[in-house]
């Protein structure tokens, strides 16, 4: 599963890797510690008739509340998406054909269970790059805001995850489907709606190449958050 990322770069850093043209509103404090429920920067493509704006830059809420729910407290519970299911189940199926998304992300953490240990671990490119995880996102009426009020409308979004490969089975037995560059333009168009072309463009997604590492157990606590949880132990 994907439980909290890293995401501490600036906006001009998303628009630059994922070819943004239109950013919707102010941007988001560096977080080395992003956790469920948290707001994050989601990328998503274009309009529907494919001649808007390109990508954009937009934030949501993590974890994903369907239309049909009653209460946004439904979405502490979907902030992960199996890539096998997400065209069948409800809770995910619509939003898989209609509204695909990137969420931007430096890296993960997972945690290693060794004997009755769980060992913190942060997962990264080897470039030190920028991923895009596959995501979803969602639109919910909030039935407690009046009509036309502040936060009358949620925006929600959830990240794929997939069966880790061997390479970072031993460490967690799923992985963020992290979609590559030369398969994003695929992912988030709008006229892809066909749901065996969308499983195959799934299947097609290679396994990532991260590079793990042991950190320090203070990532265990949301409220902590700096550039040194990401320190590997041996450093600090």
């Amino acid at each position: 599963m994907c439980g909290r990322f890293v995401m501490a770069r600036a906006d001009s850093d998303l628009v630059a890797a994922f070819g943004i043209e239109d950013v919707v509103g102010d941007g988001l404090r560096p977080s080395w510690n992003v956790a469920p429920t948290q707001k994050v920067r989601i990328v998503t493509g274009r309009g529907p008739d494919g001649t808007g704006p390109g990508n954009r830059l937009e934030t949501a809420r993590w974890g994903l509340v369907p239309v049909w729910a009653k209460s946004r407290s439904v979405g502490s519970r979907a902030i992960n998406a199996r890539s096998e299911t997400v065209l069948d189940k409800p809770m995910f199926r619509s939003a898989a054909v209609k509204r695909r998304a990137l969420v931007p992300a430096e890296g993960y953490y997972e945690w290693q269970v060794v004997g009755q240990e769980k060992i913190p671990m942060y997962l990264r490119p080897q470039d030190g790059g920028i991923v895009g995880f596959a995501g979803l996102y969602e639109f919910w009426r909030d039935p407690e805001v009046p009509d036309g009020g502040e936060g009358e409308w949620l925006m929600s979004t959830t990240i794929l995850t997939r069966p880790a490969a061997d390479a970072l089975g031993h460490i967690h037995d799923r992985t963020p489907v992290i979609v590559p560059a030369d398969l994003q333009a695929d992912w988030l168009d709008p006229g892809l709606i066909d749901k065996a072309e969308i499983r195959s463009l799934l299947d097609a997604i290679p396994d990532p190449e991260l590079v793990p590492h042991e950190v320090g157990t203070a990532v265990g606590n949301v409220r902590n958050n700096g550039p040194e949880l990401v320190e590997p132990v041996s450093a600090n």
